[in-house]
């Protein structure tokens, strides 16, 4: 059996996901298989900057205010295509700090959780240890250049992240973070 604790993060992170889910069993334009036949469409988003939200703080990053700060270039393997590719941008903890999230989460910090979204719907989870470099040995950035040209197909925007077996938790046309805490 579970334990309570267990359950109740399950039966939360269900009822995260069912307003998610208005148009489950519908194909997302553009995603192909890459994302998995378990994903729940949410609804589309305009494309336009990154806005993060954490509690009552928010913050908005475009390509712009992103190339102010310092830089991490990472290579990565993309299943689907066969092919190295190297990303460059901002790691995603260093927007959620001003925001008011642990760099070295302890405790209650673990309970933290991100919904990153694409401006088509595609949503994707992260828990902060995942995204915390005092935690995983992952990198997770906020890339706006492939290859040393910026992001065109999948841009302006993409939440890239290594020591993954396939992108399916990548996400294209970045808008949305939200920074939660499961209950």
């Amino acid at each position: 059996m579970f334990s309570k604790r267990a359950l109740v993060s399950i039966v939360s992170f269900a009822l995260f996901l069912i307003p998610a889910s208005g148009q489950a069993g519908q194909s997302q334009a553009g995603q192909g298989a890459e994302h998995g036949s378990m994903s729940m469409p949410a609804a589309k988003l305009p494309a336009g900057p990154l806005k993060i939200t954490f509690g009552d703080k928010s913050a908005e990053w475009t390509p712009e205010k992103l190339a102010a700060l310092p830089q991490k270039t990472i290579t990565v393997h993309n299943e689907h295509t066969k092919a190295d590719e190297t990303y460059s941008g901002v790691a995603l903890i260093d927007l959620l700090t001003p925001l008011g999230v642990h760099d070295k989460p302890r405790g209650k910090d673990f309970r933290l959780y991100l919904l990153a979204a694409g401006s088509d719907g595609y949503e994707v989870v992260y828990s902060i240890g995942e995204i915390t470099p005092d935690v995983s040995n992952a990198t997770v950035i906020v890339a706006d250049m492939e290859n040393g040209k910026v992001l065109a197909d999948d841009g302006p925007l993409k939440l890239i992240a290594t020591e993954e077996k396939r992108p399916a938790r990548w996400v294209r046309n970045l808008v949305a973070i939200r920074v939660m805490a499961a209950e």
